[in-house]
């Protein structure tokens, strides 16, 4: 099988970018002859279909790439297997997505919203994102790269290291976990809550309205909000020096930062909800809070990014879920659990440890999706 993966090459440190980046990586281990493209080149792609003569061109992304991902290799005779993401909801491309033989999603959640929105069952399967396993490995506070960067960021070895990690911090479940620690800070022992988000105009109004948040809640000198460029080779690091991972995301396709701390043998922090019912195991590998709220909505406001004109206005028929708000105090209850417990600690992060490896190693995931491809496409 010749394969042509696109994604957003050279990769980011973005999500999206390293879903992609270590399927090609996984592909070329597996003795696939595999070569990569941005997403977005339509020249560079066109002269790959032209000397290269893939046998399939698999895009990464959501369903508004679909354009780039799905009929730009379709204009050259070429077979596209699109591997997707959801927003929470698939406003368009319906005809063209049920026309294919074949989608990849993310996770179950996934699926079901592609099938809610009248995306056709039979053509989804569901192919998880693989997680480097060589990177991300357990490490010791004494390691010197995970002490350096504890330091850095202010923490004391005395204290214990909360982390969450997104492009912002509120979609990620962080002004929830604030809630939960401010319950617990007077009987919890010492600790700092790092919030590692990226740099953009509105993570920035964001931090600033968490950060109040945390100010009136009595815990701002305990909270630290990081804002920066940063490679994927500081992430194990930084991984590495929390003691637990905490992201009950309001809105979540897959979590990635969860298997990744699940790989560093760190407990997690979720909501029983989405992706996560996929990726975590309740009291094996992580505490999922229940739902407290789902935010539910009648219409949405799509613009280009879409395929729509700007402004175009949707309405549903019934109401949707937006997204969803965990339990502050199952948060509470589990983080008191784990941070007064380091038994507890390592216990949940090995098993978290063991499932990564044996479900999501990019490996294990390149070599299931040539098997979903051989089976669904006749393509070996």
């Amino acid at each position: 099988m010749r394969a042509l993966v696109l994604y957003d090459y050279p990769p980011s440190p973005g999500g999206l970018a390293t879903q992609g980046d270590l399927l090609y990586r996984g592909l070329q281990q597996n003795g696939i002859d595999v070569h990569a493209a941005h997403f977005e080149s339509a020249q560079e792609k066109e002269w790959y279909y032209r000397w290269f003569k893939p046998d399939i061109v698999v895009g990464v992304g959501y369903w508004g790439h679909t354009p780039h991902l799905v009929l730009h290799p379709q204009r050259y005779g070429v077979q596209p297997v699109p591997w997707l993401v959801a927003d929470g909801y698939i406003a368009n491309y319906h005809e063209v997505l049920n026309a294919l033989p074949l989608i990849l999603v993310t996770s179950n959640w996934v699926k079901e919203t592609y099938v809610r929105d009248g995306i056709k069952e039979d053509i989804l399967e569901v192919l998880p994102v693989g997680c480097d396993t060589d990177a991300f490995v357990p490490r010791d506070r004494s390691d010197a790269k995970v002490a350096a960067v504890r330091e850095a960021l202010g923490v004391t070895p005395d204290e214990i290291m909360i982390l969450t990690v997104g492009g912002d911090a509120t979609s990620k479940g962080a002004q929830e976990v604030m809630q939960a620690l401010a319950i617990n800070d007077r009987k919890a022992p010492p600790w700092k809550y790092v919030c590692k988000v990226w740099p953009q105009p509105r993570t920035i109004e964001q931090n600033l309205l968490d950060l109040q948040l945390a100010t009136q809640l009595g815990i701002e000198k305990k909270v630290i909000y990081t804002t920066n460029v940063v490679s994927r080779n500081f992430m194990p690091y930084l991984i590495a020096a929390c003691d637990i991972y905490a992201a009950p995301s309001r809105l979540e396709g897959f979590g990635m930062p969860q298997v990744e701390a699940g790989a560093c043998e760190k407990p997690v922090i979720g909501i029983k909800a989405m992706a996560m019912l996929d990726t975590l195991v309740h009291r094996e590998t992580a505490f999922l809070a229940n739902i407290a709220q789902e935010v539910r909505i009648l219409e949405t406001t799509v613009g280009e990014e879409s395929g729509f004109e700007s402004g175009h206005r949707v309405v549903f028929d019934t109401f949707r879920t937006a997204d969803y708000r965990a339990s502050v105090h199952d948060i509470a209850n589990y983080m008191m659990d784990l941070m007064q417990d380091p038994e507890l600690r390592r216990k949940m992060g090995q098993a978290g440890r063991q499932r990564v490896v044996e479900r999501f190693d990019y490996r294990v995931v390149a070599k299931q999706f040539t098997k979903l491809v051989a089976s669904r496409l006749g393509r070996e």
